[in-house]
């Protein structure tokens, strides 16, 4: 049985694991990436990096990846009226994302890691390695130890390293369930549909049609489940339905089953909620954190991010690395994830609450400032949008939803993450700072 040890072990070569490991590589530690997967490889999403993935891309001097530029967001209501929501500059993000596949994406972040001196480890983690209390790496399916000072787990909504680490209470998640195929058409705008199976029925989620990164069109179904995770199998089951919907809208595709090929789903863990995202060695990133936004699915800018933070907390000076972390993703993340967690929470097996809703907003997204202000809001991105109206509005929602929320169940679980530097394992989080320095 071979035996290693890294400063850094990054369970997952995702979106969130490859950037840790780039950084953590790049600042002197030695890391280990370890994915069951070889790449490149695909994964289920909207494709679609949005303008806060592109401005951390930048700041990490990686090029945008080449694909179709996408900006205003087209929202379709259950009844079919239509709202267009605007897309802008921000102080601290471009006025733009970009369609391009994780089959692309992903392989080029990873190989960013790679180049950077990150070792990449083909195989499973299977069981956690301690050392007292602590945990000090995996032993992979094939029989090899890798043991780490920190341990990472960038291994997606059901992270083996969240439950080893004793990081996630699944009573309190907010799980969704999202499946998306991939369908001949042509796609000016990206949309998201608000769906009704039947009139005042609300579908508990949405769809999506967003332009392929290559041509055709990624079309989607998203739902919430909240701590049901049972629940999942019903996108698949309404997929047919969706498409049939779809062509009544003419949106540019007219999807069908036999068209679409083979879909592909996965689980998502969102808002934060249920999730404690670092403690001791182990940091939780992107969808192992919990960090999709509860209000429209998106997750690889989050990602991105929070690998970023991550590393950046363990190369850090001051030691304590997850109080670090911590305290960095609730800067960033945790005003908005609070009350969009509480929202979602409030919506989830209330269909008819939710058609009310969808018609509400699309009548008042007609109007420019409305739309503008629900595009900054609904995309996080109002700490980074210039003053005028738009960000006006979105600070009005974000005011008017906080105080509406703040005594729920789901916003009040926040109130007890650990914010101190009272963790025991914390103590001897210099240990990579030491070794990189030496």
């Amino acid at each position: 049985m071979s035996r290693s040890r890294y400063d850094v072990l990054v369970v997952g070569s995702g979106p969130a694991g490859s950037t840790a490991a780039l950084e953590l590589a790049r600042g002197g530690a030695s890391v280990a990436v370890v994915d069951k997967a070889a790449f490149p490889r695909d994964k289920a999403c909207g494709d679609v990096v949005g303008p806060r993935g592109l401005q951390v891309l930048r700041e990490l001097g990686i090029p945008e990846p080449c694909g179709r530029h996408v900006s205003d967001v087209l929202v379709v209501g259950p009844t079919g009226r239509r709202a267009r929501l605007p897309s802008g500059e921000g102080l601290t993000y471009p006025g733009h994302g970009i369609a391009v596949t994780r089959v692309d994406f992903d392989a080029m972040l990873h190989d960013a890691a790679t180049d950077a001196g990150a070792a990449a480890l083909r195989d499973r983690a299977e069981h956690p390695l301690w050392d007292g209390s602590r945990l000090d790496g995996y032993r992979l399916h094939g029989g090899s130890e890798v043991r780490a000072d920190f341990v990472i787990g960038a291994d997606g909504a059901t992270s083996i390293v969240a439950r080893a680490a004793g990081l996630v209470d699944a009573r309190r998640v907010l799980w969704g369930f999202a499946v998306r195929a991939y369908v001949p058409g042509t796609v000016d705008l990206p949309a998201i549909i608000f769906w009704e199976p039947t009139p005042w029925q609300a579908f508990p989620g949405y769809g999506w049609v967003f332009p392929g990164a290559a041509g055709g069109a990624n079309v989607g179904l998203g739902l919430a489940t909240l701590s049901d995770r049972t629940a999942g199998a019903r996108a698949t089951r309404a997929l047919p339905g969706f498409f049939e919907h779809l062509r009544r809208l003419g949106l540019g595709v007219e999807p069908s089953v036999a068209s679409a090929g083979r879909p592909l789903g996965g689980w998502l863990k969102m808002g934060m909620v249920g999730t404690t995202p670092a403690r001791g060695q182990a940091l939780l990133v992107g969808d192992a954190a919990g960090l999709i936004n509860p209000l429209q699915g998106e997750g690889i800018a989050q990602a991105l991010g929070s690998g970023r933070l991550a590393a950046a907390a363990i190369l850090g000076r001051g030691g304590h690395a997850a109080d670090q972390y911590r305290s960095a993703l609730a800067a960033d993340h945790l005003p908005f994830h609070q009350l969009a967690a509480a929202l979602q929470a409030a919506t989830v097996g209330r269909p008819r609450a939710v058609a009310a809703i969808a018609r509400i907003l699309l009548r008042l997204g007609r109007v420019d400032a409305l739309a503008g202000g629900w595009s900054v809001f609904w995309n996080e991105l109002l700490a980074g949008a210039p003053p005028n109206t738009h960000r006006a509005v979105a600070r009005a929602l974000t005011w008017v939803g906080r105080v509406s929320s703040a005594r729920t169940s789901t916003a009040t679980w926040f109130d007890g993450l650990p914010r101190d530097s009272s963790d025991a394992f914390t103590q001897d989080s210099g240990s990579v700072r030491s070794a990189v320095q030496a």
